[in-house]
């Protein structure tokens, strides 16, 4: 009962997360900053002049920034969570051994010396040339305005920043596992978003982000024998004095200055992300529509090939993607080695550089597809980061699939295979669950990879493969550099097929329903008329269309499809060479369901509920009747 309970709050409470205003506004954060990094002590300071334009029709008498360096710090909620959850990422942990050989775990950050935490340290902090009363909680800078930002206004925010790169354990970090000196991801005093539902101000506990879009200007000084890359365009390539060499390392010409300066502009993104190493070799491949792809990786001769061997491919991958999603629409996209794994940011990805060539290229179309879900289509990764993170499976099931030399028809059927099996564990919780609320790592990389690339997957059952494919580039272009939420992807499906689908969306995502339809019975008919009855049962409580394939002795095949009542809609018939017959819609309430095969029993050889595998049945064994 009282789990009952809780599910319903859960399920009330999140309604609202899909409720998007009918008049649409999002805010604008212009940032320019300088930084100057020491690279002995992996310490910097900096300024920023932050343009803010409140778009809103709220008054906003207080504003909140993100201080993410803040987390890399002993007793912080990012060390809490890392201790408490019962599987830690291996990222948090170092493994070490007591004096009697036995192994032993400790956190990482709660282990972390003065010189090795990371901070960001906020000082002259103004409002239009007014100084602003603020303080720091955790890794959120608290500001209370003495002049609130009307509607429609804009205001201009002045401060000095002091931060110390933590060592590498969770994206941002210095020297990283592969010797990458520094990953410098969410690295600046970031400005929470504001929308129709308010202020995100969430703290920084190890999950996903949100921001806020805008133009980056940004000057970045560092010891001269570093190379630096990252998002937006490097504005002052002849003033650093680099040039390029025919397979494309980068050549630093002489000066007597101990430090130089990297100018890079970003537009019309909503983060700024940069890396740098003294040792990083540069390649530049034209990517399709005149892009230049950056590939930038140590000078290890172990892995030089395999970067060299991935760009092809990643060209052919972002051809893909434009034509699949929608076009790719800034000038660059860069490969860096750095990080600790592989996570998207704007224009560029970290990922590391030194396993097999076959890991290096899933990591790399798997970041580059965040491009467009996350970096163009900007989702609240953290409130819902099955449509980010599903949404980049889904297409990079797709692209990989399209570049084997071996394709399948259902490049998902895995995922459904993950899905099912954490179902029966017992330990999965709703797509509206926000990303750091999960109580396991594993249940939420499963929902949030695996159940939201289901989502879409599973539209192909729905509505068509077709309809499916023109609701993901109308979803681009209606939606792009905007933040859309789950309400958005569903009205777009709606809207393409014609379908009714908040069934849909409510139960997959706010729901642990599961969809089980079994054959219950198949009898002759008593009378003379060859016929064959067949009873089916929904047993599961999430109603879904049926295709259902019949098989005969004969060789021949047949198919009937049952609409859905509460869908209103017929789908166009997926196997056009098979006869197929539409049936009177199935009604939820029914658990039941009875229809006539106009041939006798003796005549079929198989019945199979879902022949494509595409509908996220929870137990196939009852789908298929087959007489052996």
């Amino acid at each position: 009962m009282k789990n009952k309970i809780l599910l319903g709050c859960i399920v009330l409470c999140c309604s609202s997360v899909f409720a998007q205003s009918t008049s649409y506004w999002q805010q604008k954060a212009d940032y320019e900053m300088t930084v100057s990094m020491n690279v002995k002590n992996y310490q910097y300071k900096g300024t920023q002049k932050l343009v803010y334009t409140n778009n809103s029709n709220d008054t906003l008498r207080r504003v909140y920034y993100h201080l993410y360096n803040n987390a890399f710090q002993p007793g912080s909620e990012m060390d809490m969570r890392a201790q408490t959850i019962v599987d830690p990422d291996a990222r948090f942990i170092k493994k070490t051994k007591d004096s009697d050989g036995k192994e032993i775990k400790e956190i990482r950050i709660a282990n972390l010396k003065p010189n090795e935490i990371g901070y960001l340290k906020i000082a002259n902090f103004r409002q239009d040339n007014a100084p602003a009363k603020n303080k720091v909680v955790g890794t959120i800078l608290e500001v209370d305005l003495d002049k609130p930002i009307l509607p429609g206004t804009s205001t201009t925010f002045t401060l000095d920043f002091e931060g110390q790169v933590p060592v590498q354990i969770r994206r941002s970090g210095r020297n990283n596992s592969e010797g990458v000196e520094l990953s410098m991801a969410q690295w600046y005093p970031k400005i929470a978003e504001f929308d129709f539902e308010g202020w995100h101000a969430d703290p920084y506990i190890g999950r996903e982000f949100h921001g806020v879009w805008g133009d980056f200007d940004v000057k970045i000084t560092i010891d001269k024998n570093y190379l630096v890359a990252g998002s937006g365009d490097l504005k002052n390539n002849n003033e650093i004095g680099f040039g390029y060499e025919d397979q494309g390392t980068i050549v630093k010409k002489d000066s007597k200055s101990k430090t130089q300066t990297w100018h890079f502009v970003a537009n019309n993104v909503h983060d700024f992300t940069w890396a740098a190493d003294k040792n990083y070799l540069h390649d530049i491949v034209k990517g399709p529509d005149n892009v230049d792809l950056h590939f930038v990786y140590k000078n290890n001769p172990k892995i030089i090939d395999n970067w060299k061997k991935m760009q092809p491919i990643m060209v052919a991958v972002m051809d893909y993607y434009n034509k699949t999603v929608g076009p790719y629409p800034y000038k660059q996209y860069s490969f860096i080695q750095g990080g600790d794994g592989g996570m998207e940011y704007a224009m560029c990805t970290l990922m590391l550089g030194e396993g097999t060539l076959n890991g290096m290229i899933g990591t790399a179309i798997h970041e580059l597809a965040h491009s467009w879900f996350q970096h163009i289509l900007a989702s609240n990764e953290s409130k819902h980061p099955w449509m980010d993170e599903g949404f980049a499976s889904y297409i990079e099931d797709m692209v990989s699939n399209e570049l084997s030399t071996k394709k399948v028809e259902n490049p998902f059927e895995g995922s459904y295979r993950t899905y099912v099996k954490l179902v029966e564990t017992g330990k999965e919780q709703p797509l509206s669950t926000h990303g750091d609320r999960y109580d396991e790592n594993r249940s939420y990389s499963i929902a949030s990879y695996v159940k939201g690339a289901l989502f879409l997957s599973q539209l192909q059952y729905l509505i068509g493969k077709e309809n499916t494919a023109k609701t993901l580039t109308r979803f681009y272009n209606e939606f792009k550099f905007k933040h859309p939420t789950p309400n958005d992807i569903k009205r777009t499906a709606e809207r393409v097929s014609g379908a009714n689908l908040d069934w849909y969306l409510t139960d997959w995502t706010q729901t642990l329903n599961t969809i089980d339809y079994s054959i219950k019975n198949v009898e002759s008919a008593t009378d003379e008329v060859p016929r064959t009855g067949v009873t089916l049962e929904r047993i599961g409580r999430m109603p879904m269309p049926m295709d259902i394939l019949v098989e005969y002795t004969d060789g021949t095949k047949e198919s009937f499809y049952i609409p859905l009542r509460m869908m209103n809609f017929e789908k166009e018939n997926p196997n056009p060479e098979i006869k197929r017959t539409v049936l009177q819609d199935w009604a939820w309430a029914y658990p039941t369901y009875f229809f006539e095969i106009p041939k006798s029993k003796s005549s079929i050889k198989k019945i199979t509920i879902d022949p494509s595998g595409f509908m996220a049945d929870v137990k196939r064994s009852n789908n298929i009747f087959e007489v052996k």
